[in-house]
C-alpha cells in the first residue's frame, strides 16, 4: 500500500467536511431550547416542578423577541398537559393582586423575560399529575400573526444566580 500526502489531505478534508456538518446537524438541536419563526425568538419555555395533588402549573419564557418591524401578539395557548392554559400578567389593586386574562403584546424590536422570579404569563390549570424535574412537553403557542408555534418546554428547578439569588 503506497501513501501520499495528497490522497490522505483528501480523506482528512472528508473526515472534516462530515464532522462540521454533522455537529450543525445535530448539535443544534440538542444545545438549542427555542422556536425562531420569521421575526419571533421563543428561547428557553420552562415550567417549575409541581407537587402531587397541585392542580396548577406555570410556564416561564428566558425571553420573547420581535425582532420584527410589526408588533405581534400572544392571543391563546394549549398542551395536552392541561385542559386550560390561561395567558395572565397580574394587577395589584386596592384588594391586592389578582389575575387578569389577557393576549400578551409584542411589540416591535423588543424582547421581554418572563422568568420564574416574576408572574408566569402561561398557567396551566387542571393538571391530572404533577410535573415532575426532567419532563418535556408540547406547548403550542397562537399569536395574532405569526400563527400556531409549537415548543417543547423542559420541567426544571432553576440554578441560583449572582445577582438577584434567582436565575435560569
Amino acid at each position: 500500500m503506497v501513501w501520499s500526502w495528497d490522497g490522505m489531505a483528501a480523506r482528512s478534508q472528508k473526515v472534516l467536511t462530515w464532522l462540521v456538518w454533522a455537529s450543525v446537524a445535530f448539535a443544534g438541536p440538542v444545545q438549542s431550547h427555542g422556536v425562531a419563526v420569521g421575526a419571533l425568538q421563543i428561547d428557553h419555555p420552562y415550567a417549575l416542578p409541581t407537587e402531587p395533588g397541585q392542580t396548577e402549573g406555570r410556564v416561564y419564557f428566558r425571553s420573547l423577541r420581535n425582532e420584527g418591524a410589526q408588533e405581534d401578539r400572544l392571543v391563546a395557548a394549549q398542551t395536552p398537559r392541561a385542559p386550560v392554559v390561561r395567558l395572565q400578567h397580574v394587577a395589584v389593586h386596592g384588594g391586592g393582586a389578582q389575575p387578569l386574562p389577557v393576549t400578551i403584546a409584542l411589540p416591535a424590536r423588543s424582547a421581554q423575560a418572563w422568568r420564574h422570579d416574576q408572574a408566569a404569563p402561561l398557567v396551566l390549570q387542571g393538571l391530572q399529575r404533577p410535573l415532575v424535574l426532567g419532563e418535556r412537553f408540547v406547548l403550542t403557542l397562537h399569536f395574532a400573526h405569526a400563527g400556531p408555534q409549537e415548543v417543547v418546554v423542559w420541567v426544571q428547578q432553576p440554578r441560583p444566580s449572582k445577582s438577584s439569588g434567582h436565575s435560569h
